[in-house]
Order: structure tokens, then C-alpha cells, then sequence
């Protein structure tokens, strides 16, 4: 793809039910142009991810190649899917994508990244709400593109800004968790990185009567409400939610509202043995410690706080936007 002088978004995925939230957001917004959809484990198998992206795109008419990539973490063990959240299916088990099939486009996530990335200096963001593994393995494949991309965007992390923790474990956000490995490369690479954690997206919740509301609007909102029905219960059941939370879309609101956000600096490690396996740790610019595993490490921009009223009505639009 050679450089057009747009907004292109790279999305890397594990489809999951957020993860579409996210990529209906994405396909509403005329600022910006997905140049790929790339998948991973995480949700469910890639195998499951990648034909939920497949059948997503075709489905809502989204103009992008879909690139399967990892199937396992960079070096730990692949942990359970969460299909207690999300389904055997990764939607829900709505029934949806009973008897859909297609092939992903030629080559591995990784690679596809490097070339767009090479193809468009300085005009491509790696939007990623899923383990880190393809960025990882792109940095690994071609260091150079760090100093290629516009920017990082990642759903992921828990900072203990607002006192909020992990998700995952007591320490540790899923994504994370994951790949911590992958998550500490790409926390730690000399390229900007915006990470919007669960500090910030657990408390910018679709409400049930935002999400009914979206069903009678058209095709896109019924859909959601569709796929989403466990989701919601489950949130219901766990965490006292009246309704879903918009992690995944509140990492791709950033690209069209970054002024919704109010970010924090500093370098960010990410621990990768232990009981605390996969916490992300940040050090915050300006203070000073005794030599220490930050030193030396490029400052990374973290969500403490959000307008989250402002990114469920942009939700809303986007989505009654398609129809």
C-alpha cells in the first residue's frame, strides 16, 4: 500500500465481542482509513479471531485486508480462552457467524505490518486491543519501523491510577497478561505508545438502555445487542454493571478525541514472572529513584482519566451512524 497521505489505522485484534464495538467505531469515522485488520490469539483462537474479523468485514462492508498472525505468546504458555465472556464463538454465541467461512488475506500479520508501515512513513498507527504479540514480532522482524509509525495506540494495562487493578489477576489487565513478554518489547521500543488501561475504559460503560436504544437504529445496533446479551450479564453478575464496557473503544475513541484523555508520562515496564505476572508499572517523568529496571527507557503516555460520558455518546453516534 503505497502512501496516500491519509490517517491509516492498523487494527490489531482478537474479535471478542469489544473488539467489534471497536471496529464498527472505526469504520464510522471519515478522519480515518483502516489499512489492515491484523488477529490474534487472545479472546478466542486465532483460527476463531481471524474468521470473526473476516465475517465482520464482509458483513458491514469495512475495505480491508484481514492478516492472520499469532497463535501463541512469544514465550509463556497460551492461557485459556475466556470463553465464559465472550463464547466458544468469540460473538457471543449469538448464533451470528453459524456456517460463515473465508480465507484471510496472504502472509502474517507481522510481516504485513512491517511492509504498510515501510510503505507510509510517518502516517500509520498501530491501533492494538489484543496481546501485543504481532507488534512484538514486527519489532523483532524490522526494528526500523519504531521510528516509522505516527503512533501506538493500545487497549491495555492496569496502572492503579483511580486504584484500579487487573482484571486478569489481581495485578494484571487480560491483554497483558497474556504475552507480559511481547507487552514489555513494546512498552520499552524506541516508538510512541499511548496505552488506554483499565483505569480508564471500566468506567465508560454502554448502558442497557444505550445499547436498546442502538438496536432499534438499524443493522449495526442490533447486531451488538445481538452479540452482546451474555457479555452484559456477565458484567451484570461480576462487577454490579449496568451494562458493557467500552475498553476496545475507548482505545480508538483516542484517535479521534485524544482531548477526552488525560495522560500521564513516564517509561512503563511490565513484569514477566511471578505472581504479578503481566502488571504494567509506570514511572512516572520527574521522579527519582536509585538505579532501577525504568532507566534508560523511553517515556510512554498512559490514561489516568477520561471523559467517559463524551466516549459513549461518540460510541452512540458512530454506531447510529452506520445504520
Amino acid at each position: 500500500m503505497a502512501d496516500t497521505g491519509e490517517n491509516l489505522v492498523i487494527f490489531d485484534t482478537d474479535p471478542g465481542i469489544d473488539d467489534a464495538m471497536a471496529l464498527l467505531f472505526l469504520k464510522a469515522q471519515p478522519s480515518l482509513r483502516l489499512a489492515a485488520v491484523t488477529t490474534v490469539f487472545g479472546n478466542a483462537e486465532v483460527e476463531i479471531t481471524t474468521r470473526n474479523a473476516l465475517y465482520l468485514a464482509q458483513r458491514f462492508g469495512i475495505d480491508a485486508p484481514v492478516y492472520a498472525g499469532a497463535p501463541r505468546p512469544l514465550t509463556i504458555e497460551r492461557r485459556q480462552a475466556p470463553t465464559f465472556i465472550h463464547g466458544d464463538d468469540g460473538l457471543g454465541d449469538a448464533g451470528v457467524i453459524d456456517g460463515f467461512a473465508a480465507e484471510p488475506a496472504e502472509g502474517h500479520a507481522a510481516d504485513r505490518i512491517v511492509e504498510i508501515v515501510r510503505a507510509n512513513p510517518g502516517r500509520v498507527t498501530l491501533l492494538a486491543v489484543a496481546p501485543l504479540t504481532n507488534l512484538a514480532l514486527a519489532l523483532e522482524r524490522d526494528p526500523g519501523i519504531a521510528t516509522l509509525v505516527k503512533d501506538v495506540v493500545i487497549m491495555g494495562g492496569a496502572f492503579g491510577w483511580n486504584g484500579r487493578r487487573g482484571n486478569a489477576t489481581p495485578a494484571a489487565e487480560a491483554n497483558v497478561h497474556n504475552d507480559p513478554h511481547a507487552a514489555d518489547m513494546v512498552f520499552t521500543a524506541a516508538w510512541p505508545v499511548t496505552a488506554i488501561g483499565l483505569d480508564v475504559t471500566s468506567h465508560c460503560v454502554a448502558s442497557h438502555d444505550d445499547a436498546a436504544e442502538l438496536a432499534g437504529g438499524g443493522e449495526a445496533g442490533r447486531f451488538l445487542w445481538d452479540i452482546s446479551r451474555g457479555y452484559e450479564a456477565l458484567y451484570r453478575r461480576r462487577n454490579q454493571v449496568d451494562g458493557c464496557c467500552l475498553h476496545d473503544v475507548a482505545a480508538a475513541a483516542y484517535l479521534v478525541a485524544p482531548e477526552l484523555f488525560t495522560l500521564r508520562s513516564g517509561p512503563v515496564r511490565v513484569v514477566t514472572e511471578g505472581i504479578a505476572i503481566g502488571q504494567t508499572i509506570q514511572k512516572l517523568d520527574g521522579h527519582a529513584f536509585g538505579p532501577n529496571a525504568w532507566d534508560g527507557h523511553p517515556s510512554k503516555l498512559v490514561a489516568a482519566e477520561a471523559d467517559c460520558a463524551g466516549i459513549v455518546e461518540s460510541y452512540k453516534a458512530a454506531i447510529r451512524s452506520l445504520g
